[in-house]
């Protein structure tokens, strides 16, 4: 950015033209001191540059061409490809550049990141692909994880493996263009024959994962059955637990010594960083206190609000009404469907952290097939709560992990088109909420009691799976699982050999709770719906109600 002249103050007698020409001389811009393409690099570390448009638009900025020359390296030193004639008949995937802003935690510039992204829909099954699944970490896997951690005051690390998708071997032969602007000037008709995965490959996240978890096995670490993107170490005293989300990583160990034992392990087989103690992690930012852990999506609330036009929105004190639910065909449509799926889809990835949003998240993804606009007014309602609690989090705190506590309840035919209940639990690791629900059921309750006892089913698998996966972790629970449920029938139920023709039709679910409750891994007990934490997640609440509720789902402030 070109330096404005300086102006001087002005003089009884005006200067005279060769005090003028002196000043001009001076300038250092136009005697060469400061060079304009210096200049213009320097400033690009605060603002961004924008993003191109194709990737001449890239190769013309010198902040986006260092990006991509560093990918292009990247993919050289790993060996990604060896140039081939092209062979007739092969199916060539296309590839382009693509353009991202990496930003911090708190919004500011990190970097600019160019990916070269080949066109994995033009692949052919049976050809160039075949299996493409690939696990990725269960959220309530991470919120046990990191309140295991939290309560042993273990130290919690992130890793980033850089191009991760590249460490992926192919078992398929595919090729793949070269990229624009990174032709080879000797053989610029050739194709790459793929000897590594690439990002845009229908197979590449598979790949990377049995790339990874084939090693991560070499080092000691055992799958879980439960989630087999957790990776647990256990040797005597020392323990670690790896968590794999695509190319993210959380590494927590039983000692800082073994924590960085293993980092270098990881160090010596693939390029990764160790971005220290967690902090941003999926988007989600974590503050760590004496008190425990503060999970939190203030940033992408606030753009959720931009995005949607309503970042000076007036706020509201909860996300949905007291009214009955909402009607499939009630009100005219949208203008814009698209538009409504888009924030309804944004929205459910907010409930990572807030468990105050499931039920009202959960409502509005029930129209997204056909949305009217009182789907929309709901919407906008959620967003004008998320306005006045934008800075509200999920706390995990360091109290002891040895029980587990569940609460389940229904809404007996609330739908006002198909009469389905709506099932919602809360599950309670010690003090810290690790896994919710808000669902509607997949068949009709012709009672109260049917309604809440499926939800009781629900619920109890849930916890099933829960204990297997303590279990993995070195954490077993010893005692019997407590599961709360304000519905005096449907407790009978648990424990007594009922059958008569209302429950012969749900006898399945009846047999499997039971089934549960003889062994003694679980227990249902009632509780009095003033204290029935699970009603957040079936209906609307009054104010003063779902603020309690709020807080009983350790939803809070951010730590001063």
């Amino acid at each position: 950015m070109a330096t404005a002249p300086v102006q001087q103050p002005t003089a009884p007698v005006a200067p005279s033209a060769p005090l003028v020409q002196q000043e001009r001389r001076i300038t250092r811009t136009q005697s060469g001191a400061i060079p304009v393409m210096r200049y213009v690099g320097l400033s690009a570390t605060t603002t961004p540059s924008p993003l191109p448009s194709n990737y001449r638009s890239g190769l013309a900025d010198p902040n986006w061409r260092a990006a991509m020359a560093e990918e292009y390296k990247a993919l050289i030193d790993n060996g990604t490809w060896c140039l081939v004639p092209r062979p007739p008949g092969a199916n060539v995937v296309t590839g382009k550049w693509i353009f991202k802003h990496k930003y911090h935690s708190d919004g500011t510039l990190a970097r600019h990141k160019a990916r070269w992204v080949v066109r994995g829909f033009s692949q052919r099954h049976g050809i160039d692909y075949d299996e493409t699944f690939s696990p990725v970490v269960k959220p309530a896997t991470i919120r046990a994880v990191l309140s295991i951690a939290a309560s042993r005051a273990w130290p919690i690390h992130q890793l980033d493996v850089k191009n991760a998708f590249l460490h992926g071997h192919l078992e398929e032969t595919v090729y793949c263009q070269q990229p624009p602007g990174f032709v080879d000037p000797v053989f610029p008709d050739h194709v790459c024959l793929l000897q590594r995965s690439l990002y845009g490959l229908k197979q590449a996240p598979r790949a990377w994962y049995q790339r990874f978890a084939t090693y991560i096995r070499q080092l000691g670490f055992v799958a879980s059955t439960s989630d087999t993107s957790l990776f647990v170490y256990k040797d005597g005293t020392s323990i670690a637990y790896l968590l794999l989300y695509v190319d993210d990583i959380v590494l927590t160990a039983s000692s800082t010594a073994f924590l960085q034992q293993i980092i270098g392990r990881l160090h010596s087989e693939f390029a990764m960083t160790d971005l220290g103690a967690l902090h941003h992690f999926l988007g989600i930012s974590v503050t760590r206190s004496a008190d425990g852990l503060f999970l939190s999506q203030r940033q992408y609330a606030v753009e959720l609000l931009q995005r949607a036009g309503m970042a000076e929105c007036h706020s509201t004190t909860t996300p949905v009404d007291t009214h009955a639910k909402l009607s499939a065909t009630a009100g005219a449509p949208v203008a814009d469907p698209s538009a409504y799926r888009s924030l309804a889809g944004a929205l459910q990835y907010l409930t990572l952290t807030r468990p105050d949003l499931a039920y009202a998240v959960q409502q509005v993804c029930l129209f997204m097939h056909d949305p009217r606009e009182p789907h929309l007014s709901m919407i906008k309602r959620i967003l004008r709560y998320l306005k006045g609690t934008l800075s509200s989090g999920l706390h995990i705190g360091v109290g002891p992990v040895q029980s587990l506590v569940a609460y389940s309840d229904a809404d007996w035919a609330g739908c006002p088109d198909s009469r389905r209940s709506t099932s919602g639990y809360c599950v309670y690791l010690g003090d810290n909420l690790i896994s919710w629900s808000s669902k509607r059921q997949t068949t009709v309750s012709r009672s109260s009691a049917e309604a809440e006892y499926r939800a009781v089913a629900h619920v109890v698998a849930e916890c099933c799976w829960l204990r297997q996966l303590l279990q993995e972790l070195h954490v077993p629970i010893a005692s019997a699982t407590v599961v709360y449920c304000d519905n005096v029938s449907a407790v009978y139920m648990t424990t007594n050999p009922v059958h008569h023709r209302r429950t012969k039709h749900i006898e399945i679910d009846i047999h499997f709770v039971r089934e549960k409750v003889a062994l003694g891994q679980v227990r249902v007990l009632h509780v009095p719906s003033s204290h029935q934490f699970a009603d957040i997640m079936t209906k609307g609440l009054p104010v003063q109600l779902f603020t309690e509720f709020r807080s009983s789902l350790c939803v809070r402030d951010p730590p001063a």
